[in-house]
Formats: structure tokens, sequence, C-alpha cells
């Protein structure tokens, strides 16, 4: 999502809430054979879009498929993520919130799916939101041994300091972000320093972004911090390195506390990226909920459609459309067959 935080808390209820999705699923289909909803027809459906790229973009891509091939008449709501869902759970509108970051917000879920305004669909990043340290996929293929940061840290030499090439660099996330604290707490918990290495200040997402261009273009190793999905990782290609087991109570009480006196090794938590819609959708839309709950793709596709995005200076409709002619191996197992007639027709 770009994130400059995913240090909120993992959603350590996930578990519970897929329970409550479960039960209220079941209740609700009781409810569509008991009203005799139709299957085939659509209304009006609001679609949240939000502030940051692959929300934008599968904002568009659920708008064009719920209306080229369900007969829904979509639009798109803009705003935060915050904004959209309180507006969501007070006044049921948006209808379809496609990429909701659940980490962020825990204990508002909890409440919202407890008493049935709220539905969870399916987890449409497959992968997650991912956070690290990353490597250039050129440097992992010629060093296969190098597969975690402890690999990494025993090579000096191949990630050079800027300014002093006797110091190996780990590239820091930029300034005012919260990722900067566990990212230092990180480089004192593998000893990074006494290994020959200093964390980099980058400045800006710029500038990060520039240091992972500039190695590229030069052949150069680099080792930092990214996150997944963005557009630079549809752009260049990176591995995330192995940081060993995420201990969420280590993370909370220290790896993400400023200046935490004794941090251990971490890794960094997986973001819960998932679509959440009304109940009244759920409810009401049965063919179209069936699509929602089968719409999921890898971190990988959503870096392409993001570099394509980029590189073309593309509106969030211009990559939707990119997308459904070009992958469809992908989205034609989301819906059946006369759906995706319909879809290719408008295409």
């Amino acid at each position: 999502m770009g994130l400059r935080s995913a240090q909120g808390r993992c959603l350590a209820g996930l578990k519970m809430f897929k329970c409550c999705r479960l039960a209220m699923v079941v209740g609700i289909v009781s409810l569509v054979v008991g009203m005799n909803v139709s299957a085939e027809k659509c209304g009006d459906l609001a679609i949240a879009s939000m502030n940051w790229a692959s929300a934008e973009l599968s904002a568009e891509v659920d708008k064009f498929i719920l209306t080229a091939g369900y007969g829904c008449n979509a639009e798109l709501v803009s705003g935060d993520m915050l904004s959209n869902f309180e507006s969501m759970t007070e006044t049921g509108t948006p209808d379809i919130i496609p990429e909701l970051w659940v980490s962020t917000m825990t204990e508002q879920l909890q409440v919202a799916f407890t008493d049935g305004r709220l539905i969870m669909a399916s987890q449409i990043l497959a992968d997650g939101g991912e956070e690290g340290w990353w490597i250039p996929r050129y440097l992992a293929d010629s060093h296969p041994d190098i597969k975690s940061v402890v690999d990494a840290l025993a090579r000096p030499d191949l990630f050079p300091f800027p300014d002093n090439e006797a110091l190996g660099a780990i590239h820091n996330c930029p300034v005012g972000w919260n990722c900067q604290i566990p990212n230092a707490n990180l480089f004192r918990a593998f000893g990074a320093e006494d290994l020959g290495f200093s964390l980099v200040d980058t400045g800006s997402a710029a500038g990060l972004d520039a240091s992972i261009a500039k190695a590229y273009e030069d052949g150069e190793g680099w080792l930092g911090y990214y996150w997944s999905p963005t557009s630079m990782l549809g752009r260049y290609e990176m591995v995330r390195l192995d940081m060993g087991e995420h201990d969420p109570s280590q993370w909370h009480g220290c790896t993400e506390v400023a200046d935490c006196a004794d941090p251990e090794i971490n890794s960094w938590p997986a973001g819960e990226v998932y679509t959440v819609v009304t109940r009244e959708f759920a409810r009401d839309f049965t063919r179209p909920m069936s699509y929602i709950n089968n719409r999921q793709w890898s971190n990988e596709t959503v870096n392409q459609m993001l570099a394509w995005m980029a590189d073309n200076q593309a509106t969030g409709d211009d990559v939707a459309v990119h997308f459904l002619k070009n992958y469809e191996d992908i989205w034609s197992d989301w819906i059946p067959s006369d759906v995706k007639a319909r879809v290719k027709s408008k295409l």
C-alpha cells in the first residue's frame, strides 16, 4: 500500500474474525434462500477507492468487472482508509472496501464483525503486505548462498557504503516514517555495526528509490528496507531476505519501541490485507459477492501493474483495463464463464 508504517498491531484476533465471517456468511445464505433473492440482479454499488496506488487499482478492477460482468451501477468513493471504514460502519456506504489493511484497525474491525455490520471477504493480497530487508535479484542469483540477513551481513564488501567503501551499507526507510524505529533496533539486534555495516539515512522516499535505481544501473550490491506491493518492486526485481521468525510480543514490546534497551532478532509481521463488505451487500448481491470472495492476486502481479501505471503515467482505470486485457489467466478464475464473456466484450 506504499506503507509508511505497518507497525499497527498485527491482527491477533484474525482467526476469530474468520470464524465470525463464516458464521455470518452461513446466516446470510439462509436469509437469501428464505427471501428468494434473485442472483441475476444488481443495482447501485459504492466502492472505496483509497489514496494509494494498489487500492486505486483494485477498486477500478472491481468497478469494471461488477459493471460490465454483473450489470451493477458501480461508482467509486474517494477517501482514506479510516474515513471510508467509518462511513461504511455508520451509514453502510461504501458497500465494498477492496483493500483494507486490517492490522491498522483491529479493535474497530472486531466490533464491526461481531455485531454483523461488516463481512470479511477474500484475502485480496495472497502474500499479505510485505516489509523487510531486500537485495537485488541479480545479486541473489550470483550469490545463491545469501538467503538471509545473517548471510548478507557476513559480506559487507558486497554492499558498499556510498561514502566509505570500507563499510557495508544498510539503507534505512525515509525520515519521519515509523519504520525507522524497527530498522534501528534490528540493526542493533543483528550486531550489524560490529560486522562492518552502517545504517544509511536515505532522507526521503525518492532518495530510497533512487538508491535502488542507481544500484541497478551500476550493477552494484544493495541491502536495505523496502515493502511490497509497490511500483519500485515491479520495476526492479528484489529478493526479501529471511529475518527469522516473527515474535509478536518481542515486536510490540521492543522492536517497534524507540531506543529499546535490548532488541532481539525478529522478522517484520506480514500485513493482513482483506476485502471487507457490508452485511447488506453480502446478503443482497449474491453473485457479485461470489466474485468478491474469489478475487485474489499476488504481490508480484500488483507490483507489475503499479510499475506499468507509473511508467505510463496511467490513471487507475487505464491500468485496470491493462490488467484485464493482459492477465486473463488470473482474473478468469474469479468469475463464471457468462460473466467473463461480458467483461471481455467490454474490453
